[in-house]
């Protein structure tokens, strides 16, 4: 194989590869990039056998061929070269190692054959769509957050995608939860996601594909199968192995008939709720809020480093309540919200809260009360 490549073309490229790319394995070949050269384009691939991305950049291709070589490695040489620079690589089909050349610069880099390199993407994808960068986004920038870290619960790792018929629109839901706070937040469905039965993405896939719709794409076309999804950016390509598991019914969880309606303006309420935390207990980081009569009193007490106390002017008319949350989880949850004001819909003390923008709104949100 020997291809001639612009430094630009390949760095951009490699960064999306080289995330992909574990830095511990016990798999030599995983830790590689694969090389198809052919025609006028050089083919790259990279996988953790869960996760898949390729991309094809232009190259003046001399000799077409197959190789792999060090991710890693890669990527750290071919960036700390020369804005502009021409890079060539080449080598024998067999060799075990392959010379880079770019100026006065020259590497030899450890190969592996291609034929070792595991393929992820064999499967029949049974629904097909194509959804706007900014939709796509949206879907995953609202409820990336409540995705859950708990490995034990593994079938919360990730954000669960469906259809759904909504006032008699079809509609395209995510939903993220963490067993603490839920996230919601729903589209039109585009043509072809109708009916699109539950599937769950995992957490690295959405990390990546958040990363490739700032990097790339105006519109990008998602597949997704009974055990894989597949989302196409232009030239390059990101396929997931799904998460086994069942999604559990979070409709239950959402709450219905909370009638305590409090409206903050959110800044304000997000300044306040940040100041006073920083005395809570970083384990706990419990804030509680005084709610009555047209005013929010947040407080804190701390038996180690003190109290604080803050109030604020609400639109608040129902009966008192006092109500403890994570100042972070509320911090989350009203970061994601797009207005001036949030709305939420309080029952008790111990009751799920709900909390969204305003009445109807796209995305909602469901946060657990903690004690205080």
């Amino acid at each position: 194989m020997q291809v001639t490549l612009e430094r630009a073309a390949l760095v951009k490229a490699l960064s999306h590869m080289h995330r992909v790319v574990e830095r511990r394995t016990t798999i030599p070949i995983l830790s590689n990039v694969l090389f198809a050269a052919e025609g006028r384009s050089v083919l790259l691939k990279a996988t953790d056998l869960d996760l898949e991305v390729t991309e094809r950049i232009p190259a003046d291709v001399g000799q077409a061929g197959a190789t792999t070589l060090p991710a890693h490695i890669l990527y750290e040489v071919v960036r700390k070269l020369p804005e502009g620079a021409q890079i060539s690589l080449e080598g024998g089909e067999d060799s075990a190692q392959f010379l880079l050349r770019s100026g006065r610069s020259r590497f030899q880099l450890q190969a592996l054959p291609e034929s070792d390199f595991p393929d992820l993407t064999a499967s029949d994808f049974t629904h097909k769509f194509k959804l706007s960068a900014a939709d796509l986004k949206k879907l995953i920038d609202k409820t990336q957050f409540a995705i859950s870290n708990e490995e034990t619960r593994y079938y919360l790792n990730g954000i669960y995608l469906h259809a759904i018929e909504s006032e008699g629109h079809p509609m395209l839901r995510a939903v993220a939860t963490d067993g603490h706070r839920l996230a919601r937040v729903e589209i039109a469905a585009p043509p072809g996601a109708v009916g699109l039965p539950g599937v769950i993405i995992p957490r690295k896939a959405v990390s990546e594909v958040q990363k490739l719709i700032e990097d790339l794409a105006q519109e990008v076309t998602v597949e997704i199968s009974p055990t894989k999804a597949r989302f196409s950016f232009d030239d390059v390509v990101l396929t997931t192995k799904l998460i086994d598991g069942t999604f559990p019914d979070y409709a239950r969880v959402i709450p219905t008939a909370n009638d305590k309606y409090l409206t903050v303006d959110r800044v304000p309420f997000q300044q306040a709720v940040d100041r006073v935390s920083t005395i809570s207990s970083e384990r706990g980081r419990a804030v509680k809020l005084g709610i009555a009569d047209g005013k929010l009193t947040l407080s804190v007490n701390n038996p180690d480093s003190g109290s604080a106390v803050e109030e604020l002017e609400v639109d608040y008319d129902a009966a008192p309540i006092d109500i403890g949350f994570n100042a972070r989880y509320l911090l989350d949850i009203t970061g994601q919200l797009d207005g001036d004001t949030a709305l939420f819909k309080l029952a008790d003390a111990g009751s799920p809260t709900l909390v969204l923008d305003r009445e109807g709104a796209a995305a909602l949100y469901v946060l657990m009360p903690m004690r205080v």
